[in-house]
């Protein structure tokens, strides 16, 4: 890159001189008018930062746990799809930035590198599997034992993908993966999202979804996923707190606040406002994380004062990634580390555990107080 990236904008702007238009697309779009996919963004400036002062702020420890695992900071990086698209080594470089940065990844079922490569790249690296529930059930099995044995430490399954969204980018340019490119964890053509017959005029991921993943999951399949593995199971795409209610009937071990990146349906609420009753309905029983629209450390900040253990970000990772590879995604996540030191610190916190609900007000709020 011609200039020091000074937040992830930059990275992004950057990536879309530097990626074809039709992929640029894919990693950006959202569902339909995309008015949720703005809204993750704006919402975090509904939400107001209350700091403290005189706390001797010389030393700040970022450090937490997800599953038990250990993090050197909060920020773990999303299940994003097909990341060769992005640079050629694709997901094993985002896995070698995460081991370097201290975090975890979550590896798509979709990627374009193999559960194993992955694994084999970054070794010693935390690692997590996301999952779709495929109509091939014995096809899903082996995804989640494929992890397992790779030494993945959770599965992120999947809830709000029974169909694709309608994303309009997606349709104009007949999105499908370059013809050097396919999903790696899949032998068939059909399955690893290569089929040289093309997918007509919808996009084609869309096509593939109605093809291969189940409509019909409810919350019996969560069930049958816990008998499956003795993994921790993590749902991701829960917006309503009466579901997140249901979940720790299922036993699940942790709920992804997440709307998809704006990708299903368009008109849901942003990820930050659906946090705090999410929160409050799973009081403490299980860890509560967030994703979507996160571009800054203030933003990581707030997710953490309304109760999220840790956020993870996608698309931030993907325009580093495509600007410099390993080295572009160890820089993105390296901008948002000291990004959230310093706000931990203008904010008089010396560690997570001083990151309560008191430092954040909806704007407007205050006003009254």
């Amino acid at each position: 890159m011609p200039d020091k990236p000074a937040c992830v904008r930059d990275f992004e702007h950057h990536a879309k001189r530097v990626l074809p238009k039709a992929v640029f697309d894919y990693y950006f779009s959202g569902a339909d008018e995309q008015e949720s996919l703005a809204d993750n963004v704006a919402a975090f400036s509904r939400w107001r930062l209350f700091p403290r002062v005189l706390r001797d702020v010389s030393r700040v420890d970022m450090s937490t746990t997800v599953l038990g695992q250990k993090l050197s900071m909060p920020i773990c990086v999303a299940a994003t799809a097909m990341q060769r698209m992005a640079h050629p080594d694709g997901e094993t470089a985002t896995a070698r930035a995460c081991l370097s940065a201290g975090t975890g990844m979550m590896l798509s079922s979709w990627a374009t590198s193999t559960i194993e490569e992955v694994a084999e790249a970054a070794p010693g690296g935390l690692r997590w599997m996301q999952l779709y529930i495929y109509k091939d059930r014995a096809l899903t099995h082996s995804l989640v034992r494929r992890a397992e044995e790779a030494g993945y430490k959770g599965i992120f399954v999947t809830v709000d993908t029974p169909y694709l969204g309608k994303r309009r980018d997606d349709v104009r340019n007949r999105f499908k993966l370059p013809s050097h490119l396919r999903m790696a964890n899949f032998e068939s053509p059909d399955l690893a999202f290569s089929s040289k017959e093309g997918y007509g005029e919808d996009s084609g991921l869309a096509v593939y979804v109605a093809q291969a993943i189940d409509p019909s999951l409810k919350w019996e399949d969560i069930a049958w996923l816990k008998r499956i593995t003795s993994l921790p199971v993590v749902l991701k795409g829960v917006l309503r707190a009466e579901e997140a209610k249901e979940a720790l009937k299922y036993g699940v071990d942790g709920i992804l606040v997440s709307n998809h990146g704006a990708r299903q349906l368009d008109g849901v609420p942003a990820t930050i406002d659906a946090l705090p009753e999410i929160v409050e309905a799973v009081d403490g029983q299980v860890e509560v994380y967030l994703d979507g629209g996160i571009q800054k450390g203030t933003d990581v900040l707030k997710a953490l004062a309304l109760g999220a253990k840790a956020v993870f970000v996608g698309r931030p990772i993907l325009w580093g990634l495509a600007c410099e590879g390993e080295k572009g995604v160890s820089d993105v996540l390296q901008l948002l580390r000291e990004e959230l030191h310093l706000a931990l610190a203008l904010s008089g916190c010396r560690s997570l555990k001083e990151v309560d609900r008191t430092l954040v007000r909806r704007s407007g709020h205050f006003s009254r107080i």
